[in-house]
């Protein structure tokens, strides 16, 4: 089973230059050192070629999230990092990173409105997917679908006026049910600045690194990890198709909990069509973890559709 999908909800930052890798370790979760750099028409993949990275408020929150790899066409080449993050925060947070560069050998360019992102499905081998040597492929995590490993593959390069978006929509819901399904938070506009990254699991999907040292909200990071003061978690959802009618299902969408019905006990952090059950609609969102135990979780209000959480693919680490 394969399919490829045009991902216009995805952007794309390249960070060059002599100093990035030492630029982006003093700015990111997740370490950027040790990664292995990926030549031309081969795919980033595994821990040494693709990292979950994450950009943190002085207050710890995540602004932004993003996968990242380091390309080059020759193994001595200048650094050249590219993430694959959220379209609408793309253009903010190349322009936020801009700001520290100071004297440092960087450029930062956000390359979103010129270059064509598809996602790529697949139960078999990546290795028919043709990788062009101006295009950058970076491997996510595999998803496990009805009991099948699912492949998935991103793959960005330079837009022209030729380019065909590629797949139907069936293929785009198969790329955004598996993005769901795999319980790894993508912040986009609507969740900046609300997530602690313990709270969407972010260390429990490797996306913190506790012994890289300083980086914008370190501080707050590690003091929730190791004090224990995180009382809130990423868990998988799912609401009946038939429920939500006008209710909003967007990222940002509050829910609300039968034992505490007066104020919201979390939101929405990405939802889409279950490709599993096309009867219903699957959800990442964070709520309290005391009130996961009993009770039901409600879309929008306290009295909105209900939400039925459903198993997390990971263990988390504890805190």
């Amino acid at each position: 089973m394969k399919s490829a999908a045009n991902l216009t909800d995805w952007g794309l930052i390249i960070v060059e230059g002599a100093d990035s890798a030492s630029f982006l370790q003093n700015q990111l979760s997740n370490s950027v050192l040790g990664l292995n750099k990926t030549m031309p028409c081969t795919i980033a993949s595994g821990a040494n070629g693709v990292r979950l990275v994450g950009y943190c408020s002085p207050k710890g929150r995540l602004m932004a999230s993003a996968w990242l790899g380091l390309y080059g066409s020759e193994p001595n080449d200048d650094d050249r990092f590219y993430l694959f993050i959220s379209k609408d925060i793309a253009a903010q947070f190349a322009k936020r990173l801009s700001m520290f560069i100071l004297r440092s050998k960087v450029s930062v360019r956000d390359l979103s409105q010129d270059w064509l992102i598809t996602g790529h499905c697949t139960s078999g081998s990546l290795d028919a997917i043709e990788i062009e040597d101006t295009s950058v492929a970076l491997q996510l995590p595999d998803v496990v679908a009805a009991g099948v490993a699912m492949r998935r593959l991103l793959v960005a390069k330079p837009a022209n006026a030729d380019d065909v978006s590629p797949g139907t929509e069936d293929m785009r819901i198969l790329w955004n049910s598996l993005e769901i399904m795999s319980a790894i938070p993508r912040i986009v506009a609507a969740t900046q600045d609300q997530f602690v990254p313990q709270m969407v699991n972010f260390e429990s999907v490797y996306g913190v690194d506790f012994k890289k040292g300083c980086y914008p909200g370190q501080e707050v990071v590690a003091r929730s990890q190791y004090r224990g003061v995180i009382k809130r978690r990423l868990q998988l959802a799912h609401c009946a198709l038939d429920q939500i009618e006008q209710t909003p299902c967007l990222p940002g969408t509050e829910i609300y909990h039968t034992d505490d019905p007066d104020q919201p006990a979390g939101m929405v952090v990405l939802s889409a069509p279950s490709v599993a059950d096309t009867r219903r609609i699957d959800f990442q969102v964070e709520c309290k973890t005391e009130l996961m135990k009993a009770g039901t979780f409600h879309l929008g209000s306290p009295n909105g559709p209900v939400l039925m959480l459903d198993q997390l693919p990971y263990p988390l680490i504890t805190i």
